[in-house]
């Protein structure tokens, strides 16, 4: 593939495209988990989860450090996101 070949004013149109779009929705996303019906939502989900994992047999105390774990992968990435 010679220089030629590859498209820099699209992939650049692209990027500039992202860089515009993207903070907007991680904080639309960021709102919606910390809303009151974001909280609910996150609870039920989380609860959920939660059920799911003791319904397949898994061990209460695995499912329970599972659940904080799906819940600390949210709070990370709304913590690394969230002030965009």
């Amino acid at each position: 593939m010679s220089n030629s070949d590859i498209p820099v004013k699209e992939i650049g149109e692209m990027l500039d495209l992202v860089a515009e779009k993207l903070p907007r929705l991680i904080k639309e996303l960021f709102q919606t988990l910390y809303s009151q019906e974001g909280a609910e939502r996150m609870s039920q989900a989380a609860g959920t989860f939660y059920k799911n994992l003791i319904d397949a047999g898994m061990e209460k105390q695995d499912a329970l450090y599972l659940t904080e774990e799906y819940l600390n992968t949210i709070k990370f990435v709304t913590k690394q996101y969230g002030n965009s």
